[in-house]
């Protein structure tokens, strides 16, 4: 019988939302016992790596703590000093599917699960999503869970049977996913067609902490710039993301032969990409034109050193890069994938060209740096587009979906 029946649901609100929380209650007798209701549990949230969980979901860990509630944490990576949590759980997790270390992972999850005894799981990323859903596989008492879908990794372009062999996964541990939640488009329909969980609902991202950018200014910008080297009169262009074949950074560097000589890119971030793409530069004679600052941590007076944003990524969920240029109020030219499709409209809010064709995204960013009046417009129009996409208007709705029963 499902532990479910074994539960008291709680009901409480926050100003027009109302939350609901399921209660064991031999829990809610020892609360009772020394004068208080409990309204709360314990949440383990799972993820591929530590950093993900610190770039994306603290906010959410800070306000399951509010409520209450004790917080686990359960990635690979370096746990040191983050906070909100009450437990950080070390796991072995690799980015390859294949790797016995994600299965030992599966092993450790379901031993940790079955003594923890969880009120909800949270997961993220496709890897810890998986192996997270495949550790309470026939598990008879399980907790309540919930996948975040930040993007699958997947879509009609992916190679046949690399699409099916990751469809395939999601169908095998749909029965263990209580709620699924998706950020674009694309994945609501594959998820509601593939029947990937019990209860399939869109958001609008995590939403992004804007007010953290909001403090750099112009002066900001410039002083940036003449720190690394770059003339008052250079066009700048600014691609934040982790260096990874999804992200498709050599793309934006081929593109750039093909662009004026006072045409810059400016590539932020880390990963496994970031020595081939410096290689390639250096091939393309670019060194002087493609700069490689690596990972920053206040990102605002980047924004404010350049003149517009790009991408090339292959897809994404719903890239937060993108939502905080806009912003910032950069033009966005962007690869017409699913997720960046759902936050512009091309020739309002941004402008996209097809994945991979570095000509048309060539032809994009001239027709910026040569119409000042449409670069005007799409700052504009981008700068309002993303207003919905703000933190202190997702987290409220993320939230009530995470405790819905």
């Amino acid at each position: 019988m499902s532990r479910y029946c074994f539960s008291i649901f709680i009901c409480y609100t926050k100003g027009d939302t109302a939350y609901f929380s399921a209660v064991s209650p031999s829990v809610m007798i020892q609360k009772m016992k020394r004068g208080s209701v409990i309204l709360t549990g314990k949440l383990l949230m799972t993820a591929s790596t530590f950093g993900h969980i610190r770039s994306f979901h603290l906010p959410y860990l800070r306000e399951f703590q509010r409520l209450g509630w004790e917080t686990h944490v359960g990635c690979a990576g370096d746990s040191t000093g983050l906070p909100y949590i009450d437990k950080a759980i070390e796991l072995p997790f690799q980015k390859q599917m294949r790797s016995t270390s994600n299965f030992h992972a599966a092993h450790l999850l379901r031993k940790l699960i079955q003594s923890e005894q969880y009120d909800l799981l949270i997961m993220h990323t496709s890897l810890a999503a998986f192996f997270t859903r495949l550790a309470i596989k026939q598990l008879r008492h399980r907790p309540r869970t919930v996948n975040t879908v930040h993007g699958y990794l997947f879509d009609t372009s992916t190679p046949y049977l690399k699409r099916q062999l990751l469809l395939s996964a999601e169908r095998l541990t749909a029965s263990e996913t209580d709620i699924l939640l998706t950020m674009n488009r694309w994945d609501y329909e594959c998820a509601k067609r593939f029947q990937l969980g019990r209860k399939i609902e869109m958001i609008s991202g995590m939403g992004v902490d804007f007010a953290r950018l909001d403090h750099a200014t112009r002066e900001d910008g410039v002083r940036v710039r003449r720190e690394l080297g770059i003339s008052d009169d250079a066009f700048v262009l600014l691609y934040a993301a982790e260096f990874s074949e999804r992200k498709s950074q050599k793309i934006l560097i081929h593109t750039m032969s093909q662009l004026p000589q006072n045409t810059v890119l400016v590539l932020c971030g880390t990963g496994d990409n970031l020595e081939a793409c410096r290689d390639l530069a250096n091939e393309q004679r670019l060194e002087n034109r493609v700069l490689f600052p690596g990972q920053i941590a206040d990102m605002g007076p980047w924004y404010r050193l350049a003149d517009a944003a790009v991408t090339a990524s292959r897809s994404e969920g719903l890239p937060f890069n993108v939502m905080e240029a806009m912003h910032m109020g950069l033009p966005v030219v962007a690869s017409a994938v699913k997720g960046h499709v759902d936050l512009i409209r091309d020739g309002k809010t941004g402008l996209l060209y097809p994945y991979g064709n570095e000509e048309a995204c060539a032809k994009q960013v001239q027709q910026l740096m040569n119409d000042k009046a449409l670069r005007e417009r799409i700052r504009s129009q981008g700068r309002k587009g993303v207003e919905s996409y703000a933190l202190q208007a997702v987290l409220p709705e993320v939230m009530r979906k995470y405790l819905q029963v």
